[in-house]
């Protein structure tokens, strides 16, 4: 018997549109329930987000953390992993499931002071197998010597926390549009990713309305893919500057 799991991974670029003119969270969440992903990455999402009262009447920001405000109904477990603290607010990764979290961890792989980053890495225990997911949502610098200390820290949770035979997803924004995480997470660690596999290269999710850079990914090991496809048409134009990504796996039980 195997089971089929369902992944999105998005940028959300704080809940505003390209060009921050409008705040689109309210029509994120509903195009990403739409997806109906078993479980969903998230980048640049508040935590918490301090605005004036006329600001959260104009904007319709929620008083609740945006994670929740997106996880509504649809995915009663999440993790937050804050990256980035300011005067009025933070921002991170976020893990959203169906299922529930075994344990999550955020680890800081800062570089510079004025970027912070961090990887959050979740395990999520799979109903029908007691092989549990191992979840890590990624949101790389932007600088080639960041990314390149970033990926050996990822390369070194990876060796000491996951397992060979525990599956797991790696998604997220790598902002490696020059292709360099694949010494790191094919030739180390023996991951796959989806769109290479299936497509023959990289999606391009950046920006949302011309995609040409491949900065987005979903790197998987322990699994068998069977779909993926980029939402960058339609209604996804006039959200985030990201196009989201999004994936279909299989997993045998045991």
């Amino acid at each position: 018997m195997s089971r089929e799991i369902h992944v999105l991974t998005y940028n959300i670029h704080k809940g505003y549109c390209s060009g921050n003119r409008r705040f689109v969270l309210d029509s994120m969440r509903e195009r990403i329930a739409e997806t109906r992903a078993h479980i969903v990455f998230l980048q640049e999402i508040h935590g918490t987000a301090i605005k004036s009262d006329a600001k959260r009447r104009r904007f319709s920001y929620p008083d609740q953390p945006h994670f929740e405000y997106l996880a509504d109904e649809a995915w009663p477990h999440y993790a937050y992993g804050c990256n980035a603290i300011y005067r009025k607010g933070d921002h991170g990764n976020a893990i959203l499931s169906m299922y529930p979290f075994v344990s999550w961890e955020n680890i800081d792989v800062s570089v510079f002071p004025r970027s912070s980053r961090s990887i959050l890495h979740g395990v999520i225990e799979l109903p029908g197998t007691d092989l549990p997911l191992h979840t890590l949502c990624v949101h790389l610098g932007l600088l080639e010597q960041e990314r390149r200390e970033q990926l050996q820290a990822l390369t070194e949770r990876i060796n000491r926390h996951v397992p060979r035979d525990e599956p797991m997803i790696i998604a997220g924004d790598f902002n490696d549009w020059r292709r360099r995480a694949e010494h790191h997470l094919h030739d180390d660690l023996g991951l796959q990713e989806l769109f290479v596999q299936l497509r023959g290269r990289h999606a391009r999710t950046f920006p949302v309305w011309a995609p040409l850079l491949p900065v987005d990914r979903i790197y998987y090991r322990g699994l068998t893919p069977s779909d993926c496809g980029r939402l960058s048409a339609g209604p996804w134009r006039d959200l985030s500057d990201h196009a989201a990504l999004y994936g279909a796996f299989t997993l045998a039980a045991r």
